[in-house]
């Protein structure tokens, strides 16, 4: 499959080269477009008594952020389509910037909800999206490798701006640490700055064994018009087999996604387990997390995984579910120590490879669009996932049922992900197959026609 998709670029990618320095610039975005709205947490409590508001309104500060990152998906891959990654990663940077600079003079929850959640957000987006997009401009042979190795940026960030948030928040409070966190951010833009747009005069090596290539070029014609066609908004995705499977099993995914992370110190409080203790839980699921997903990205470039990465990327969400079911079952802090372990194994392999697996399926051209339109539809359950397991444990007054259904959310997508993309590769193999055989016989009717175009003048009359 990712032969077939990266045939239609146009060029050869570079494959190495200065494409690990992108990879760097993608390694510090991502990094911050995840690790940023779970980092600020630590400020939650002083911003609580701050305005004096519930711990569900100063909740929503992280839910607002992560929504509009996923909603603003569309504009981002519009204006990367249209202006490149580099700038768009650029003003991301500013906007993320400006937000908690603005943030930091807020006079009320619902300022925060505009500033961090809203302009933040979009500003997230604006990084996001173009990260992932140019990876697939710079890289075939070794993308897996490549997004392993940049979507490790976000366990690496978030440890590293967890204990550096403790340290502003002892040293600065709240606001100055908004301020100062807001010229931290600016990093994106040198980030951006490193995002040089691929040399694409490096054409594919021609295949001289091709017997029509008036019929190739013709191809080639009518993909380029439909690439000008669809220029900003791909809505031929949505007849897209492959992706609407990677939609519909991602949207029921990411309602059990985030959850597990977000009660996982909570949970171990209610067990009995100091405050340390739980926090360090955190600590030992990052550093997993972290280790695995260049692993990830490794095995995902083999030769055995690369051909049906997808199945790959079906063990890891039917991981994570089985994990989750077995999480309540853990006794003691021991217990939580393993879970803490598997569930950062597994939750490293799935984030390694999710933007892979969806490039593999519609192919680096049509990336940036695809990525736009799923984070858009993620969006709602990204939102309400982690309220709605909060609304589990408030009505059973239990956290073990929360885990229970959060397996559930994460194992069904995964069983559903290993048939269909059964389905998948036996109908692209038919597919393949006949485009095959049609070849063969264009090749036949070519030789065919080249024949009595040579045997016409011998058999004319003489005058």
């Amino acid at each position: 499959m990712p032969p077939a998709a990266a045939a239609n670029l146009g060029y050869t990618p570079p494959d190495g080269g200065y494409g690990w320095a992108v990879v760097f610039g993608s390694f510090i975005s991502i990094g911050f477009s995840y690790a940023f709205p779970k980092s600020l947490t630590i400020y939650f409590k002083e911003i609580q008594d701050f305005f004096s508001v519930s711990y569900s309104q100063i909740a929503w500060v992280s839910s607002v952020m992560l929504a509009s990152m996923y909603a603003a998906g569309p504009v981002s891959s519009i204006l990367v389509n249209r202006y490149g990654s580099r700038p768009v990663v650029m003003v991301g940077g500013l906007m993320v910037c400006t937000g908690m600079v603005l943030a930091s003079f807020g006079t009320s929850i619902i300022h925060l909800y505009l500033c961090v959640g809203v302009i933040g957000g979009f500003g997230l987006a604006f990084n996001l999206q173009p990260a992932l997009t140019i990876i697939g401009t710079y890289f075939q042979a070794k993308r897996p490798l490549a997004n392993g190795l940049a979507m490790t940026g976000s366990p690496v960030l978030l440890s590293t701006l967890a204990p550096l948030n403790q340290f502003l928040f002892d040293s600065f409070g709240w606001k100055g640490s908004f301020l100062i966190l807001g010229s931290i951010v600016l990093n994106c833009c040198v980030a951006g700055a490193l995002m040089r747009p691929v040399n694409k005069s490096v054409k594919p090596k021609p295949n001289n064994g091709s017997p029509a290539p008036r019929l190739s070029e013709e191809k080639q014609n009518e993909s380029n018009c439909q690439g000008c066609v669809n220029k900003f908004i791909d809505f031929s995705l949505f007849k897209h087999r492959g992706f609407l499977i990677y939609l519909v099993g991602n949207v029921v995914m990411f309602f059990g996604f985030f959850a597990p992370v977000v009660f996982l110190t909570p949970y171990a409080k209610d067990m009995g387990v100091d405050e340390y203790s739980a926090a360090f839980l955190l600590s030992i699921f990052a550093l997993v997390d972290m280790f695995i997903r260049p692993v990830t990205g490794l095995l995902g470039n083999t030769k055995w995984i690369r051909p049906r990465i997808q199945y790959f990327f079906s063990f890891a969400v039917s991981y994570n579910g089985v994990c989750h079911l077995l999480c309540p079952l853990a006794s003691g802090y021991t217990g939580l120590v393993v879970y803490a372990v598997f569930f950062g194994l597994a939750f490293g392999m799935l984030s390694a490879l999710l933007f892979e697996v969806l490039m593999d399926l519609v192919g680096a051209q049509r990336f940036s669009t695809a990525v736009g339109l799923v984070t858009i539809i993620e969006c709602a359950p990204v939102l309400l996932g982690p309220p709605l397991s909060g609304a589990l444990v408030d009505i059973f007054g239990d956290y073990k049922y929360m885990y229970f259904a959060c397996g559930v959310l994460m194992l069904v997508p995964g069983i559903f992900f290993f048939i269909m993309h059964y389905y998948n590769y036996k109908k692209l193999d038919e597919e393949r197959e006949r485009s095959a055989a049609a070849k063969r016989r264009t090749s036949e009717e070519c030789v065919q026609l080249e024949l009595d175009r040579d045997d016409k003048p011998m058999d004319e009359p003489d005058e």
